[in-house]
């Protein structure tokens, strides 16, 4: 005969979980929950922002807005897919795949997904800044815009990336799945109305453009030494991009006050430059 205890205790713990998956989203727990997961969801999609930016700016200016805002629509699939399958995502993280000998690390298929992420984001952020010092132009002289293609597949690349990282810390600080979904879309709702302002404004600025590329490069660094187990705070990094944009903001703000910002082609820019002279 079966354990009547047993069976009361399990039917209770059902009854428990069904009531908390049938409970309304926004009870103030997670209302509570959702507000601080958007916020960070917002914080670590900066990173995204940035990248999806400066792709955009190496194609021909009619297909800029078109790349960026498909950029931002698969980075919010792709952390509502990796949140329906958050079973492997996990498991992802405790499975070791090989040990790095000298580190004595084992590394994880989410290790694996982030040293290869931040290879790519240090070789591409390179290759940027080579680009922006050396000048690249076609045979005529004109500068090569990058193929639409090209530049949704590595956009599609680093969107896996960052929302590997974004899921995983998600998971971390909220307990109902349909609060993460709900913290996804309005994050990537707002990085979609913000996104064209920065894209414009690291555009027109070749500065910030070199300091947000160089970020880049620093956010790869970061995730590669997290792959191999030698994880650097995350508030380090945003701490030093926040000082170095303030600065940043402060060298345009006098340069603007001195009538000597170069703001691109047109009669303001020759304004400007004659001001300056």
């Amino acid at each position: 005969m079966p354990d009547v205890s047993f069976l009361t205790l399990a039917a209770d713990q059902a009854a428990t979980a069904s009531s908390d998956a049938a409970a309304p989203l926004l009870s103030a727990e997670n209302a509570v929950a959702l507000v601080t997961l958007t916020g960070m969801e917002i914080v670590l999609g900066i990173d995204n922002i940035v990248f999806i930016a400066i792709l955009c700016g190496r194609l021909p200016p009619e297909q800029r807005e078109k790349a960026r805002l498909i950029g931002l629509a698969l980075a919010m699939f792709m952390r509502i897919a990796l949140l329906f399958t958050i079973s492997l995502i996990m498991r992802a993280t405790k499975y070791e795949l090989f040990t790095i000998p000298v580190l004595d690390h084992g590394v994880t298929g989410r290790d694996l997904v982030l040293i290869l992420g931040g290879l790519f984001l240090i070789a591409k952020a390179t290759k940027e800044i080579h680009a922006k010092v050396e000048g690249e132009h076609d045979q005529h002289g004109a500068a090569k815009h990058a193929s639409f293609g090209a530049t949704i597949g590595q956009i599609i690349l680093i969107d896996l990336v960052f929302s590997l990282d974004s899921v995983i810390t998600a998971v971390g600080m909220a307990q109902n799945i349909w609060v993460m979904v709900t913290a996804v879309v309005i994050s990537v709702g707002v990085m979609l109305l913000v996104s064209g302002r920065i894209a414009g404004f690291v555009d027109r600025h070749p500065t910030v453009k070199m300091l947000a590329l160089s970020f880049l490069m620093l956010i790869g660094v970061m995730l590669v030494a997290d792959g191999i187990g030698r994880h650097i705070p995350k508030g380090y990094i945003y701490f030093a991009m926040a000082f170095s944009l303030g600065v940043e903001m402060l060298n345009l703000f006098m340069r603007r006050k001195s009538g000597g910002l170069h703001v691109g082609p047109g009669p303001g820019a020759a304004h400007a430059v004659q001001r300056a002279e």
